[in-house]
């Protein structure tokens, strides 16, 4: 995987934020945004990739992931904010925005390996 992707694949996880859940979760929704998402990130600025489109899941209001390249924090709020912080050695991303209960985007901007990039994300619930 090139730095570049790496760094995207960090970002687009990282959208919504990653939680440390111990044991299994509850197969109900606990929040609004709990579940399957398909994001789209997309560079306007910088030397990153183009676009990047992949599925992730949220429960509890943090992402679940099988990805572990990158180290993330973050949270989608009770009222659909979003923040969060990727990082993947000297690589970062910060991101924000908002989600209802079936789309949502905001804007992100980070460091790679290439210089800094920005740029806005989609995201719709499958």
């Amino acid at each position: 995987m090139s730095s570049n992707r790496g760094i995207r694949t960090g970002i687009l996880l990282g959208v919504f934020g990653l939680a440390y859940i111990n044991g299994c979760w509850s197969a109900a929704a606990r929040t609004p945004f709990d579940g399957d998402w398909s994001v789209m990130i997309v560079t306007s600025n910088g030397a990153c990739a183009a676009s990047y489109r992949s599925g992730v899941q949220i429960a509890n209001g943090a992402v679940i992931s099988a990805g572990g390249l990158v180290d993330m924090q973050g949270q989608v709020t009770p009222k659909g904010a979003v923040r969060v912080t990727v990082q993947s050695g000297s690589q970062w991303a910060n991101g924000y925005g908002h989600l209802t209960k079936t789309r949502g985007g905001g804007q992100w901007r980070g460091q790679g390996t290439s210089g800094s990039c920005s740029g806005t994300w989609i995201a719709e619930r499958r």
